[in-house]
């Protein structure tokens, strides 16, 4: 999978790109909460988010910065725990007819939702990303992956679900940071049909 073992900076321009290509997320939106959220420092317009964004390594080009901060990074993470609590009904419908398609059998591709948002993914990420041994079905599974991460961010515990995947992915080893307290480990929860082994989403 792609973003088994990817640097923050690229983990949170894939998670960006999904709910660009689910929700038509754009970057007026994302700049209008960050500024609401308090994050204008690091984000003051299109250029500067083009800038963070494009230190991707996956990126086409990779004419933006090369390093993103820690405080860039929590930023850019808290943002999209916000964006995806903010269109949880999106991500839970598309979800749902997943589950609609899986339960029939069938390829999550032929349902419209999820065709048409597997098909925005993979243009953009064929646009945008100089990756190109993707092909097709690895990005249709990317698209699908970046969605059950998604619905998990969408929680109110996202925020912090998110910045432990970003770390968990990371590589190389990524240094002792927090985004938020820790906090107890809850008991293991009885597993959902069909998809998820979590039942808090």
């Amino acid at each position: 999978m792609l973003t088994s073992s990817l640097p923050i900076k690229a983990q949170i321009d894939l998670i960006l790109l999904s709910l660009e290509a689910l929700a038509q997320v754009g970057s007026a939106e994302i700049l209008t909460l960050a500024e609401a959220m308090g994050f204008e420092a690091y984000l003051r317009d299109r250029v500067g988010l083009w800038r963070l964004r494009q230190a991707s390594p996956l990126r086409r080009g990779r004419t933006g910065r090369r390093k993103l901060d820690v405080d860039e990074a929590r930023a850019l993470a808290l943002i999209c725990s916000r964006l995806a609590q903010q269109h949880r009904q999106t991500i839970r419908t598309a979800i749902e007819h997943w589950q609609q398609q899986a339960s029939q059998g069938r390829p999550p591709h032929l349902d419209p939702v999820l065709g048409d948002y597997i098909d925005r993914f993979t243009g953009l990420y064929q646009e945008r990303m100089a990756d190109n041994r993707s092909d097709g079905p690895e990005l249709a599974q990317l698209a699908l992956d970046l969605l059950v991460d998604l619905l998990f961010y969408s929680t109110p515990q996202g925020a912090r679900r998110l910045w432990i995947t970003l770390l968990e992915r990371t590589t190389p080893a990524t240094p002792s940071l927090s985004l938020v307290e820790p906090e107890p480990a809850p008991p293991p929860a009885p597993e959902l049909p069909v998809l998820f082994p979590h039942s808090d989403v």
